[in-house]
């Protein structure tokens, strides 16, 4: 409003409060995009990064209430904040082309077995009705592999490297398909948790490397060294040589610049790939009321063709088992 001598009047006090309580709903989804953006995962904003998704949802919704009090300046702010938001956030649930591939398809299971505690027998079942070729598992315990034995994995997957401690650091992979140079990756941090691996060679296509991931966890501020280190410590995509899968536990979302920067080796995550990349993998799914967040994942080589990846139940642990079929070269 303009008053006598072309002076803009002052705004009213109910006018200052409606732009007071706009910013406020503006600027945390601000701050939000730009830690994002700039890959700032540091302290307290590394848990909070996981649920981006969730952000970017409500994004929109500060746009509206700047355009209803007619405060452009806030109006702008939301409406590139939403933009950037959903620009990182959208694709996800859109499949993209994949690459020729015209070897054979191998299906993958990751699970989580929280220190042992998922039920056995649906594992097992989930390995049979899928017809799952290669599973690799996270926090396996030495009871959860006689238990997986007696329930007759050994003769659904008689192929594997398997490294079963108490607790949570444990590691195995299954395979249907001989495999050749096994090994366990071990962890220094955190809590020490390994990762087992072996080439899988799978007739009518070039043999590949499968590794079980599982980095530390960022549950803590003193934990975020070992969570960085152990993500940057993951075997790196291998474009113009062997094959190379990495799935399970990543402990990070592609909102997450540690494994973002792992992707940018030549990995693919196959949820993103097929447009399941926003289904939730962890979180509610042993009682805790967490809103889910995807960070169990399937990262394979820009060379294989992620066919179809499906979300599972698994109970008895706080993880969703991921399925991927994959067409290798």
């Amino acid at each position: 409003m303009i008053v006598d001598g072309g002076q803009p009047a002052a705004e009213t006090r109910p006018g200052r409060v409606a732009t007071t309580l706009c910013w406020l709903a503006v600027a945390p989804a601000a701050l939000w995009a730009a830690l994002r953006l700039a890959g700032l995962d540091r302290g307290p904003a590394v848990q909070a990064l996981a649920f981006t998704p969730y952000v970017a949802a409500w994004s929109p919704l500060p746009v509206v209430l700047a355009l209803a009090l007619r405060r452009r300046s806030a109006a702008a702010v939301a409406a590139v904040t939403a933009v950037a938001l959903l620009a990182v956030v959208g694709p996800r649930a859109f499949a993209s082309e994949p690459p020729q591939a015209n070897g054979p398809t191998v299906r993958l299971l990751t699970a989580n077995l929280l220190a042992g505690a998922a039920d056995p027998a649906v594992l097992v079942d989930l390995v049979r009705r899928h017809d799952v070729d290669v599973l690799v598992l996270q926090e396996f315990t030495p009871a959860a592999r006689a238990d997986l034995d007696r329930l007759g994995l050994d003769r659904l997957l008689p192929h594997r490297q398997l490294n079963p401690l108490v607790g949570t650091p444990g590691s195995g992979l299954y395979a249907r398909f001989p495999v050749s140079e096994p090994g366990v990756r071990r962890h220094r941090g955190g809590w020490g948790f390994t990762q087992a691996y072996a080439t899988v060679t799978v007739p009518g296509a070039p043999p590949v490397h499968v590794e079980s991931a599982h980095p530390a966890a960022p549950y803590a501020l003193d934990q975020l060294g070992f969570w960085r280190e152990d993500l940057a410590a993951q075997p790196t995509a291998t474009p113009d040589g062997p094959l190379r899968i990495l799935a399970g536990d990543f402990n990070a979302t592609l909102d997450h610049a540690p494994l973002r920067a792992l992707l940018r080796t030549g990995y693919v995550d196959a949820a993103d790939a097929t447009g399941q990349g926003l289904v939730g993998t962890w979180g509610p799914y042993d009682g805790d009321l967490i809103p889910p967040v995807t960070i169990d994942h399937v990262l394979v080589d820009r060379r294989v063709a992620v066919e179809q990846v499906e979300v599972l139940d698994l109970p008895g642990t706080d993880h969703r088992p991921v399925l991927a079929a994959l067409r290798l070269p």
